[in-house]
């Protein structure tokens, strides 16, 4: 009895259809950075940088903010004098 082989996840007929993306071809979400309309990202605007901070107290990674590269420099770098200055805690709540 002959074994049936499972299509790989690449093959053509199988689930990813044989055809690759170009990286990043599949991320067409709006950004955020439009959404909230400021040209530059304040470290007093409390409000604004705690939509990208985690639970933990992290900065969101680019991926999931869906900022360009230049934002989110700009986004941790105001994260970053904030924490400095004490408007915004280091860890997050336990």
């Amino acid at each position: 009895m002959a074994r049936r082989q499972r299509p790989s996840m690449g093959a053509p007929g199988g689930p990813g259809g044989g055809r690759r993306r170009p990286r990043g071809a599949d991320r067409f979400r709006p950004r955020k950075y439009t959404r909230i309309n400021v040209e530059e990202i304040d470290y007093k605007d409390l409000g604004t940088l705690r939509r990208f901070i985690s639970d933990r107290g992290k900065v969101r990674s680019r991926r999931v903010t869906g900022l360009s590269r230049r934002h989110q420099k700009q986004l941790a770098l105001a994260v970053r004098r904030a924490r400095e200055i004490a408007l915004l805690p280091y860890v997050g709540e336990r």
